[in-house]
């Protein structure tokens, strides 16, 4: 018997931009004419590509386009890609809360889903009455369910409030809750969407623990939604990276996360080895926290800038390194000097050094930056090389402060700083 337990075979959704309603009754019409005659759906061949960016120039949308893939028992796919990518059309269609405009799925087994907080509840439903109405959605018979019950409130950590109405309840408790049920209920595909980020560290630790021990311990699968790469790294044998609605990669979690920060950044058009009075630059990269190189970055992640350089003079040069991060509006974020951390280096004619600057925790926020170079010479205080926009960078947002909770992007300001509370 194969192995695969999820197939889906190029699956597309389309949605009509606008008003809802509008003008809807002309295109079923239309379809309905085109299906009589044994035609293809008209609307089938038009829509944008789903790229939130752009401005709308038709009446429809590709919200995803043509994805095929396949996950076998025990996996943990993880899916990851920007907002608007496609991820959450993705798996509401997987889950059946939505069909597909074009393509199809074959699943073997039940599948629960965690999309939305407290999905499938109740509100006016204590938390007690909500397991069982969840377990009802799932397919369980109510005996299923009471074998568990103990387990799933426990795990939940609401026992003080398992006899409250749901709708008293915080987000936070809604997703201990709703994930306890889907993750106890047994069934063979378990999917999850971005919910987990509403919880608190302890929980979110517990939840990829309980996922580990779901796909590994009883052989049962995952697909994972998240924006937090550390949990995707932790938890995920396999990763699928949507952009503007189309599968763009696939493959294993470390080369997918780095093609997920670099993508559709731009690289320096400068060829190497540039030269320039009297020094040769013959390497140079960036490398996020994977050791790849990359100009995508995370926030909260380590990375490095990497130079090579030659002296092709006759004369020695004292050198001082320094990078500089620019932001959109070309102000100086921050810079990074040999001077500055006494590790000024004599480079001799004809000689070749490798200039490392290790960034430990990146602290700046997520956006868009470029990258400047300068080479001085200390000797005579004497600028050897200079670009302000040597390359550009691209940080996204990450788990800066290890509770699970991504930093605001609408209140990101400009960086991040490691700090205490002290509450007495």
């Amino acid at each position: 018997m194969s192995d695969v337990i999820l197939k889906a075979e190029n699956i597309s959704k389309q949605y009509r931009l606008g008003t809802v309603g509008t003008g809807t009754l002309s295109h079923d019409l239309n379809r309905w004419w085109h299906q009589l005659r044994g035609k293809e759906d008209p609307y089938t061949k038009v829509g944008a590509v789903n790229d939130r960016s752009q401005k709308a120039t038709e009446d429809y949308v590709w919200a995803i386009k043509d994805i095929s893939f396949e996950v076998k028992r025990g996996e943990v796919l993880g899916i990851i890609g920007k907002n608007g990518a496609g991820k959450s059309t993705l798996l509401k269609i997987l889950s059946r809360v939505t069909g597909p405009t074009t393509g199809s799925i074959k699943t073997r087994g039940r599948i629960a889903s965690l999309l939305e907080v407290g999905t499938g509840f109740h509100p006016e439903l204590t938390g007690r009455e909500n397991v069982f109405l969840n377990g009802a959605i799932l397919g369980m018979t109510k005996a299923e369910v009471n074998e568990k019950l103990e387990e799933i409130i426990s795990f939940s950590g609401c026992e003080m409030y398992i006899d409250t109405p749901v709708k008293r309840y915080s987000s936070g408790m809604r997703v201990r809750l709703a994930f306890a049920v889907a993750a106890h209920l047994e069934p063979e595909i378990l999917v999850i969407d971005e919910v987990l980020a509403v919880g608190d560290a302890e929980f979110q630790k517990k939840a990829i623990g309980k996922m580990q021990d779901i796909s590994q311990g009883q052989g049962r699968t995952v697909l994972f939604v998240s924006h937090n790469m550390e949990s995707i790294q932790q938890l995920c044998t396999r990763c699928l990276v949507l952009e503007n609605g189309t599968s763009v990669f696939e493959g294993e979690v470390d080369k997918a996360i780095s093609f997920y920060l670099d993508k559709s950044k731009t690289e320096n058009n400068i060829e190497l080895p540039f030269k320039v009075n009297g020094i040769s630059i013959l390497e140079y990269k960036i490398k996020d926290f994977l050791n790849n190189k990359s100009s995508g970055l995370l926030l909260g992640k380590g990375f490095e800038i990497f130079l090579k350089l030659k002296n092709i003079s006759r004369q020695d040069f004292h050198l001082n390194i320094r990078f500089q991060i620019f932001n959109e509006k070309e102000k100086l974020i921050t810079t990074f000097n040999t001077f500055h951390v006494n590790k000024t280096t004599i480079l001799e004619s004809n000689a070749t050094k490798i200039f490392d600057c290790k960034i430990l925790k990146n602290q700046i926020s997520a956006g868009s930056y470029s990258v400047g170079i300068q080479l001085l010479d200390l000797n005579n205080r004497s600028i050897l090389f200079e670009n302000e926009n040597w390359d550009n960078i691209e940080i996204d947002n990450g788990d800066f402060y290890n509770t699970g909770k991504l930093p605001s992007i609408k209140n990101k300001g400009i960086f991040s700083m490691d700090y205490e509370w002290i509450i007495n």
